[in-house]
């Protein structure tokens, strides 16, 4: 949930977003944002299908799923990034290990942090530039066989298919 280089100390990073001195201030999770669905294809055409919440002010991105005690394994949070870019994301004040999954403009996913750290302020980086950054609970996509070069379905991705 984190944008950092350069911009970041502007721009902010979610959930586990990498935040300039505002994070600071952020003492308690944000109320739940507005949601949509997105499924993911796997490569063996298994589908699985989550609530995400939009996390798209930089306030919301910068606090993201700060202080949540639990992920459940069918919910999240997205983070879009208009124009694409690369995402960075930190897990600080995040109390739950979370899947941070990096969404190309097409919908294929591009790398897969699995089971980040909690509270770590270690940089988590798509290493390309993505359209989107996905948060699932911690290990979901290695239970789901989820991996890079699976499909993103959902609004910004592409409805079909």
């Amino acid at each position: 949930m984190r944008r950092w280089m350069g911009i970041c100390l502007a721009a902010g990073i979610a959930g586990g977003s990498a935040v300039g001195v505002a994070a600071a201030a952020i003492t308690g999770p944000q109320a739940k944002l507005p949601t949509e669905t997105i499924t993911i294809v796997n490569q063996h055409g298994k589908r699985f299908t989550f609530t995400v919440e939009k996390a798209i002010t930089p306030k919301q991105q910068e606090i993201g799923l700060m202080f949540r005690k639990s992920v459940a394994a069918d919910e999240g949070m997205i983070f879009p990034w208009n124009p694409p870019q690369v995402s960075e994301m930190w897990m600080k004040n995040t109390l739950v290990p979370l899947d941070m999954v990096f969404v190309g403009p097409h919908g294929t996913i591009r790398h897969i942090a699995n089971e980040t750290v909690p509270q770590s302020l270690r940089i988590i980086s798509s290493h390309v530039k993505v359209a989107a950054t996905i948060e699932l609970q911690g290990g979901i996509t290695a239970k789901d066989d989820i991996d890079v070069g699976d499909k993103v379905i959902g609004p910004q991705f592409g409805d079909d298919k």
